[in-house]
């Protein structure tokens, strides 16, 4: 071989060593901008279809409501009582009424005092719901609501409820479409309805199309899909903020660019893989909330409440971690740690004080878990306590399965646990629902409770929530409690425990142990002294 042809060889391999990793880098910076961009957007539309779900759901079970009881006097006080009790205890709806014919002739916000002429539906769908997309009422004539009405009674909703998501990003456009109409239901930006066919018979896609990125989602219940639209100037800034890192270690050394890349690709996955490793390490730990009886202050129980402190001492959020473990299928694994961790930490703690309860959350995955309550019997002979000494608290959302729900909560009953519905007031349970099961503890979400005092119009929602527990015949736990003013207000309406910094914050097992002595010194005193 020439000198020329090696020195033309090498020149070869060098642009080859330094031109592949380049390559590489960008091919890989416009793929994880068009991936990240592509879950932004798509985060987007799901969250709107979550909410456009919620927001049906609480349609349905109003509506169906009223239409079951209320068909034959729709417009009589006790139908409008019913309507703002529905009203009140909706976070999407904002009124429901009566229609006849057009005309809206009673509601939750006027009774029959005032009738609204709303006009003619948009369209009607096959189960004989009609859409009045842009209902305009003369009490506030600039803002836009959309109507669903069904069997003679309707919803009201803000026309942008379902897309008022992303206000951070005013140039993102989104849209909640009815499949059954090219017309969007709320919209804010540019949205083209042709978009909708790019879905085909998936349920979600993404794709770019012209100057957006575009992601629309179908929805599992409904016949809606949402749409977000996001500039393609993102895709173009992530893809540049990417390469911006890769290129310059690519011009390093091919090796480490591919190193680098690697790396990069680790991160995307680091959260759910440091939580299985903080399950094999045991990271986890335990601290437990006092919950008091109101009237007397005394302690009858904790909540254990999870938290993952990481080898540089970071603590973590469960409200991080936890959804990460629900969606990569490890939240089985957390519960059994938490029953393990009680184990080990509580053991004789229950047996010398029989009528103290510790409460743990649970998840839908727990509830289809065939050995979900073998776990809670080894638990509970870990601890030398009994069924009793348990409460398992699940959210609304976590009993949206309702075959699941009634099967599992009646047979954790038969088995002496007690069961709590946490966060309650958060989600759309309807009273007939919760009715069917079977359940001993009904929590106030700490919302309410903050509400309380302030004059904020969810300040009178808690009062609803205590009477529908008293009419479910539930026992009351109110969340969040900071004031004593709040406690006061909670126990003049006949809720029975509290829980929150006013009380005590979380602390660990050993702290609850040294109060529960110094309690019951106290009680022996008192009991002398009588």
């Amino acid at each position: 071989m020439s000198k020329t042809a090696v020195v033309v060889l090498s020149l070869l391999l060098a642009m080859a060593g330094i031109g592949a990793p380049i390559w590489f880098a960008i091919a890989q910076s416009e793929r994880q901008g068009f991936e990240a961009v592509s879950r932004q957007a798509l985060a987007y539309a799901r969250d709107n279809l979550l909410r456009s779900d919620e927001t049906g759901a609480q349609i349905a079970a109003g509506v169906d409501r009223l239409a079951r009881d209320h068909a034959a006097a729709p417009c009589s006080p006790t139908s409008i009582d019913a309507m703002r009790e529905i009203d009140v205890g909706s976070s999407y709806i904002q009124a429901v009424g009566y229609l006849r014919g057009d005309m809206l002739v009673c509601s939750s916000f006027a009774g029959q005092s005032s009738q609204f002429a709303l006009g003619p539906a948009d369209y009607r769908t096959a189960n004989a719901a009609s859409f009045r997309r842009d209902v305009r009422f003369p009490f506030a004539p600039q803002r836009s609501f959309i109507v669903i009405e069904r069997n003679g009674f309707a919803a009201v909703i803000h026309k942008d409820l379902p897309i008022d998501t992303a206000k951070s990003e005013p140039d993102v456009s989104l849209a909640v479409f009815s499949r059954q109409s090219t017309t969007p239901l709320s919209v804010r930006g540019h949205i083209e309805p042709a978009w909708l066919g790019r879905l085909g018979k998936a349920r979600e896609a993404a794709f770019v199309d012209g100057e957006h990125l575009v992601a629309v989602v179908r929805s599992e219940h409904y016949l809606t899909a949402a749409i977000a639209a996001v500039p393609l100037r993102y895709l173009r800034e992530r893809t540049n903020d990417v390469a911006r890192r890769l290129v310059p270690a690519g011009l390093a050394a091919g090796a480490l660019a591919t190193l680098a890349i690697l790396y990069l690709a680790r991160e995307q996955m680091a959260l759910p893989a440091a939580v299985r490793t903080a399950l094999r390490r045991r990271e986890l730990f335990l601290l437990y909330q006092p919950v008091v009886e109101l009237h007397s202050g005394r302690w009858v129980g904790v909540e254990a409440l999870l938290r993952w402190r990481r080898p540089t001492g970071e603590i973590v959020s469960p409200e991080l971690f936890i959804p990460i473990a629900e969606q990569h299928g490890m939240i089985v694994r957390i519960t059994q740690r938490v029953l393990e961790l009680l184990c080990k930490e509580a053991a004789g703690l229950l047996a010398a004080h029989p009528g103290f309860h510790i409460a743990i959350n649970v998840s839908p995955a727990d509830f289809h878990d065939p050995g979900f309550l073998d776990g809670l019997h080894a638990a509970l002979r870990g601890m030398g306590a009994a069924p009793g000494n348990l409460i398992l608290e699940v959210t609304e959302r976590g009993l949206m399965d309702p075959d699941v729900a009634r099967t599992t909560t009646g047979v954790l009953r038969r088995n002496g646990y007690a069961l709590a519905i946490d966060d309650f007031g958060t989600g759309y349970s309807s009273l007939a629902y919760l009715e069917s099961l079977e359940l001993d503890y009904l929590k106030i979400d700490r919302s309410f409770i903050e509400a309380i005092g302030t004059g904020a119009p969810t300040s009178q929602v808690v009062q609803h929530i205590i009477a529908i527990a008293r009419d479910l015949d539930l026992n009351m736990i109110a969340e969040g409690i900071e004031s004593e003013a709040q406690a006061a207000f909670l126990r003049a309406r006949g809720v029975q425990y509290g829980q929150g910094w006013l009380f005590g914050k979380p602390m660990p097992l050993a702290e609850v142990a040294a109060h529960l002595r110094r309690q019951a010194e106290v009680q022996a005193m008192a009991a002398n002294d009588a």
